[in-house]
């Protein structure tokens, strides 16, 4: 397995926990009040569509844009009855969608793949006048819990060397502004932050764990086996288990 190839995660990614609806109702609510109309918006980087289906939820349409074809196919069969999202095969760098067709464009926990200033320019190419791009990821918040301190510091100890490519919760803003607004391309950076819990059983919570690649890839297929076998006595006497989550988001609005 290699960093960002996701082809074998794919059928493991549904288990995924969304984005902090509430969170996503207020960026609506600023891009909808400073436009002063109903918005169309783009997921790039939708994998399965987790993000996809939160903007489904606060009644959003329009484009989902996943350049890995096992990860697309899972969110076509997840929205098989929706026509809300058109899916498109393309990359942050070329959607592949036309000009000016979109208010609002968002990366949920992807932007740290992307070649930023040709991703944000492609961005500009693609949102109306005014529109907005949101970079927004939804790290767990394992510091309010202590069986996820456990795991964690379990599997630093498995990979005493290991370097996260971002699970979102180191990000600054200093550092996003730099990715987004380097270009000129935006301004009026907004950071907006939000916690939420998810309820989920023993075998999602794993498959959560097979979904993630930079582990898997720097543990190497007997040290991540060795991880998931010493999660799963953990979590042993478990019947549910809540995982804190902290979804964390970035908003700009382009240049007039």
């Amino acid at each position: 397995m290699k960093h960002g190839d996701f082809t074998e995660l794919a059928k493991f990614y549904v288990d995924r926990p969304g984005y902090s609806l509430n969170l996503l109702r207020y960026i609506k609510a600023h891009i909808e009040a400073t436009l002063g109309r109903k918005i169309v918006v783009a997921d790039v980087g939708a994998g399965t569509g987790k993000l996809t289906e939160n903007l489904a939820e606060i009644g959003l349409s329009g484009y989902a844009v996943e350049p890995n074809d096992a990860m697309r196919q899972e969110g076509i069969k997840l929205f098989a009855d929706q026509d809300c999202f058109e899916w498109k095969s393309g990359f942050a760098e070329e959607t592949n969608l036309p000009d000016a067709c979109v208010d609002w464009v968002l990366m949920g926990s992807s932007f740290h793949w992307t070649d930023a200033p040709r991703a944000t320019r492609e961005f500009c190419r693609i949102l109306k006048p005014g529109g907005f791009f949101t970079a927004i990821w939804n790290p767990r918040d394992i510091q309010r819990n202590e069986l996820h301190m456990q795991i964690e510091n379990m599997i630093y100890k498995e990979v005493p060397n290991m370097k996260r490519v971002s699970s979102g919760n180191t990000i600054t803003t200093e550092q996003i502004s730099e990715k987004i607004q380097g270009g000129g391309y935006f301004k009026e950076l907004i950071f907006m932050e939000c916690m939420h819990d998810e309820w989920m059983s023993k075998e999602r919570y794993m498959n959560i764990w097979r979904s993630v690649n930079d582990i898997q890839v720097q543990a190497g297929k007997e040290g991540f086996q060795r991880i998931l076998k010493n999660i799963e006595t953990i979590i042993h006497d478990y019947n549910e288990i809540s995982v804190p989550y902290k979804s964390r988001a970035w908003t700009a609005q382009m240049h007039s």
